[in-house]
């Protein structure tokens, strides 16, 4: 998680988080507006809103954009590292290592999910959200027997086991993530 400590990628983070308060503030004055009647100035401060969503969702691609590259430079082809990720972005970046797999018939993807070590409480984001993912899209998967932070997704058939058992033996075995 060392790429997580970059200046760089710290330094985007945080400009996002500050354009989400902006984002929050001129929206809640927008709302304050339209209901004293004033339509013009909701409509001025709503955009202003509309602005600041737009450069948060752009700070947060850029990091996103950066950890995942990072992360990723020395993993083989078949396997993608989401340390770093926000959970909708590991989904995102789960879906087209799945198609990129997919399109270089590969049989599996080594998904580096983590164990939640590094969220809020340890308590794992990422896992339940790839799980759903898989679910969704009916994608056998199973828990690497070496190492409970990452997950083989099986691309070929249904070789693995479903999401409930993988979850059910993260939370069995949570002390044996590796990171590779």
């Amino acid at each position: 998680m060392a790429n997580a400590q970059n200046a760089d990628y710290v330094n985007l983070r945080n400009l996002a988080i500050k354009e989400g308060d902006l984002m929050g503030k001129a929206f809640n004055a927008s709302k304050q507006a339209y209901s004293s009647g004033d339509g013009a100035r909701a409509k001025q401060l709503s955009n202003e809103g509309h602005e600041h969503q737009r450069k948060k969702d752009d700070y947060n691609q850029q990091a996103a954009n950066w950890i995942y590259n990072e992360n990723n430079k020395r993993q083989p082809l078949g396997s993608i590292d989401l340390h770093g990720l926000y959970v909708q972005e590991s989904v995102d970046f789960t879906e087209k290592g799945i198609q990129n797999a997919r399109r270089n018939n590969l049989s599996e993807l080594r998904v580096i999910v983590g164990k939640g070590n590094h969220s809020a409480n340890h308590v794992a984001k990422i896992k339940p959200a790839i799980e759903d993912l898989m679910r969704r899209e009916n994608i056998s998967a199973n828990i690497d027997p070496n190492n409970t932070g990452v997950l083989i997704v099986h691309l070929n058939g249904q070789t693995g086991r479903g999401s409930r058992e993988i979850l059910g033996d993260m939370e069995k075995n949570p002390d044996i993530c590796t990171i590779m």
